[in-house]
């Protein structure tokens, strides 16, 4: 449970990109250098949807070793870029592909509305890996007519697949959702393709039998397979690695991985990239561990890296995990805020407000730093975090502790893009000018603070009781650990020992952030849901909970007021300390939740406050938010980075920005496309 999103809303200036030619589709922007006053951060806008360009700033104070390590790691992660697609639905990469097939090689009109709605549509699904929506889950539909997508197919030589995929993108009866958390049966119901033939009790099954409740040290199981039940009726796992599933990607990446390890900063991320490509060429989860322990004890590193099968947000049952890879190396100067947070995380265990229980002892390596990354791959593109808390299992996070991160340029780029225009998300929906006005004052840093505290301490706090197994609170886990940790980052943000280690100005500060976190968790985050559709991703759940749950609980208190003026629905702080007392008290229940495995308490607290929307404040958010023509989801392209030879010899490695979305994404599909 990793991530913090961008769940801030913010308005760029469009400037739309023609596609004609798309055969030289990528153009270079290199010339424009990453301090640059004119370097543009919109490169696209389309239904709901922004994309941006992110800047590398720091580049050139690397090593040419310490580049060119980057470039095999940023390599290794584009090579897995086709097992995420296949993960979110086993059609995905067929539908892809044709997309692909139908952008370069359509000879027909370009210019009709027919056209434009159909590279909307594949603008859609390259964004989300996939033809479900990469946050709501619904599947999203083209707006051209199914004739005319048909008569796309056939133009280019593809009308043999018209029979299978046309219902599978058409049809909102086949496959209607990635992840259906509502069905009866919720493995047999979701789109995913971790499972084939199979039911949940079969699973569950499955996977009780693997488990061991003694073990202290468990491995992940299931973390890197597809259970299929065959023909003999046997249920079994399907893994990935090389020779198995997903192989052929697989061997690309550990390719990648080894010219990576010859040029690594130390000895111990040499033996760790080892490790990983033994796990990746094995699949053995034994491996995986070892790889993660190693990796975790390494601080000493510039350059650092995600590469593997990390996150199980899109597994109905929280435990098979997405493949992502991101590289990325620190940035000093930012890191000395998380660095003073981490030294003294054993002081903000100790004070929580949970029960002693349920706290650690001994709060073991946890490390902190901002990171600026240099590319972004599989479920981290072209949506990416801003922050990231790993290792997940809670054992090597209890033994070994955790690394942490706040992602710096990707912050930057959205603040960036957001002053390419004067309007904002701020001004529609706060009370008044002294609520707009402190968050201008201390929305950036308040925000900052609570990314580095929700992942350096809010995940890696807290411990699990002996007997609970770390898969206990099953598909409510990734919504309830989000939840644990934003409390734990708002709780502490209003306490006086920010102020005294100097990384909050003064006790006024904290309640920029608390307003516009009850702002956003409330009412404006359901921008991003279609009308009359329930709240499902895990983010937006935790934040729902929280701000729902806190609203009902304080109002006999009147702590947070729902105003209405001029027609105009608004919510307001009114006792911001009292708000921090329910941030506790909520705390203090799902840290319970989590450490005993409470399942029945969790699934409750879920079901009554993350998920359904009142639909006449839903509607009334969606009119006001379309009234301001801002987009509420964002994304990036990657740079590129590219060898530069003198004399048949690589002597730099330069950054060139890129600025044509579809133009990376077909580059892509040529250069990466292994399955």
């Amino acid at each position: 449970m990793c991530r913090i999103l961008i769940l801030t809303h913010m308005k760029l200036i469009s400037r739309m990109i023609t596609i004609a030619g798309l055969a030289a589709a990528l153009v270079s922007c290199s010339d424009k250098a990453a301090g640059d006053k004119d370097f543009k951060f919109l490169v696209d806008e389309f239904a709901d949807l922004k994309i941006m360009r992110y800047q590398v700033p720091g580049w050139d104070g690397l090593t040419l070793q310490q580049k060119e390590y980057v470039y095999h790691l940023a390599e290794a992660a584009k090579y897995g870029r086709d097992i995420i697609w296949m993960q979110n639905c086993k059609y995905n990469l067929e539908v892809r592909k044709v997309l692909e097939n139908i952008l370069e090689n359509y000879k027909g009109d370009r210019t009709c509305e027919s056209w434009t709605q159909f590279e909307t549509y594949a603008k859609r699904v390259f964004f989300s890996n996939g033809i479900h929506h990469h946050y709501s889950e619904d599947k999203f539909f083209p707006e051209c007519s199914q004739e005319y997508f048909q008569g796309l197919m056939t133009a280019v030589g593809e009308e043999a697949k018209c029979a299978d995929l046309l219902p599978v993108i058409f049809d909102p009866a086949i496959y209607p959702a990635r992840k259906d958390m509502h069905a009866e049966d919720i493995v047999a119901a979701s789109a995913v393709n971790f499972y084939e033939n199979v039911t949940r009790a079969e699973v569950e099954a499955l996977y009780a039998a693997m488990t061991d409740p003694s073990d202290k040290t468990p491995v992940s199981y299931g973390l890197n397979s597809r259970v299929v039940k065959g023909e003999d009726g046997k249920v079994y796992e399907d893994v990935y690695k090389v020779g198995g599933l997903y192989g052929a990607a697989l061997e690309k990446i550990c390719a990648e991985l080894a010219l990576a390890a010859e040029v690594a900063e130390n000895e111990t991320q040499k033996a760790y990239i080892a490790d990983l490509i033994a796990y990746y060429q094995t699949g053995d989860l034994k491996l995986w561990d070892k790889y993660n322990i190693q990796w975790v004890n390494d601080t000493l590193g510039t350059v650092d890296f995600v590469n593997g099968f990390v996150e199980d947000y899109n597994d109905p049952l929280g435990r098979k995990a997405t493949y992502e890879g991101l590289v990325n190396f620190k940035d000093v100067e930012a890191s000395r805020r998380t660095e003073l947070i981490s030294e003294n995380a054993q002081w903000f265990e100790d004070n929580s407000p949970v029960d002693p229980r349920f706290k650690k002892n001994e709060v073991k390596g946890v490390t902190a730093k901002v990171i600026n990354v240099a590319t972004l791959a599989g479920d981290c593109y072209p949506a990416a975090p801003i922050g990231i808390n790993l290792p997940n299992a809670d054992w090597i996070r209890r033994e070994h502790g955790s690394k942490s991160v706040t992602i710096a340029n990707l912050t930057a780029a959205y603040s960036k893009a957001a002053q390419e225009s004067p309007k904002s998300l701020l001004s529609e929906f706060a009370w008044d000018e002294a609520e707009i006005e402190m968050e201008k004052k201390y929305g950036g840093i308040t925000g900052d603070l609570h990314t580095d505290l929700h992942e350096c301490l809010g995940h890696g706090s807290g411990k699990l009781l002996p007997e609970t197994s770390p898969n206990a609170l099953k598909e409510f886990s990734s919504t309830l650990e989000e939840t644990r940790a934003d409390l734990f980052g708002l709780y502490y943000l209003a306490d006086p020992k920010l102020v005294e280690l100097g990384i909050l100005p003064d006790m006024e500060a904290y309640k920029a952030q608390y307003s516009s976190y009850i702002r956003n968790g409330i009412f404006t985050q359901f921008t991003r849901v279609a009308l009359g559709k329930k709240n499902m991703e895990a983010h937006m759940q935790n934040r729902k909970l929280i701000a729902d749950w806190c609203y009902e609980k304080g109002l006999a208190d009147n702590v947070i007021e729902k105003k209405v003026r001029d027609g105009k629905t608004y919510f307001v702080v009114n006792d911001y300390e009292a708000l921090r007392g329910l941030f506790a008290e909520l705390l203090a229940e799902i840290q319970r939740i989590k450490s005993e495995g409470d399942y029945e308490a969790g699934k409750a607290l879920v079901m009554k406050y993350a998920v359904d929307i009142d639909p006449e404040l839903h509607k009334e958010v969606l009119e006001r938010y379309a009234a301001l023509n801002l987009k509420p989801y964002g994304g990036f392209l990657n740079p590129e980075i590219v060898p530069v030879e003198k004399d048949g010899k690589v002597v730099d490695y330069k950054i060139e920005y890129q600025d044509s979305y579809l133009g990376q994404m077909l580059q892509y599909g040529k250069k990466y496309s292994t399955l």
